[in-house]
């Protein structure tokens, strides 16, 4: 009957041992996998790029640094007003070296620059998708969300068909406006060149 314990000896040993790993100790926190950290990464970069390329999404996030380039401006325009008006009566001036007017003013203009090719972008964006929504108005389902094809959806290779007819047509206006325009030129030019033009 002596033998049970030595094996419950062996038992809360065991135990012992375990137990700052799996009580819920400092221990048992789990540390993030590198697999986690790749894609948290990879998100971040994937929204980064995001803003890069959505003009909408580059407006709002140039908008705070317009607000606070205006407000510098302001602020150094007062600054260089109050000390040439010191220089003005005589007085010196006790403030240190103030900042140049015309940094401000460019680094102002520079952004509303860009605020302004993100807007121009956008109102391209937005013909182009108006523009595909009436000549072509069925969707096409993507390769990356085969789930999110819809009923009225069309298949990629009619897709194809139906740009190749679109590019067909508009060669076919191109040549009959070529054609119109050379047998106009050829009417107007023709009396010039005929055997009684030189009267």
């Amino acid at each position: 009957m002596a033998a049970p314990q030595p094996q419950a000896a062996a038992v809360s040993s065991a135990a012992g041992v375990s137990g700052p790993g799996s009580a819920g100790g400092p221990g048992s926190q789990q540390q993030p996998q590198p697999a986690q950290l790749v894609g948290s990464a990879q998100s971040g970069l994937l929204q980064q790029q995001q803003q890069d390329f959505d003009p909408v999404q580059r407006y709002k996030m140039l908008i705070p640094q317009l607000k606070e380039s205006l407000q510098t401006l302001m602020k150094v325009a007062a600054q260089n007003l109050i000390q040439n008006t010191n220089i003005d009566n005589g007085q010196n001036s006790s403030d240190g070296p103030i900042q140049r007017f015309d940094k401000c003013l460019e680094e102002f203009y520079a952004l509303c620059d860009q605020l302004e090719l993100c807007l121009r972008l956008a109102h391209e964006c937005l013909s182009q998708s108006c523009d595909s929504a009436k000549h072509s108005p069925t969707l096409v389902p993507t390769a990356t969300k085969p789930d999110a094809v819809q009923p009225d959806s069309l298949p990629y290779p009619q897709y194809l068909a139906v740009i190749k007819a679109q590019i067909s047509c508009a060669k076919d206006i191109h040549t009959a406006l070529l054609d119109c325009a050379n047998k106009v030129t050829g009417k107007t030019t023709a009396p010039s060149t005929g055997p009684g033009g030189s009267l």
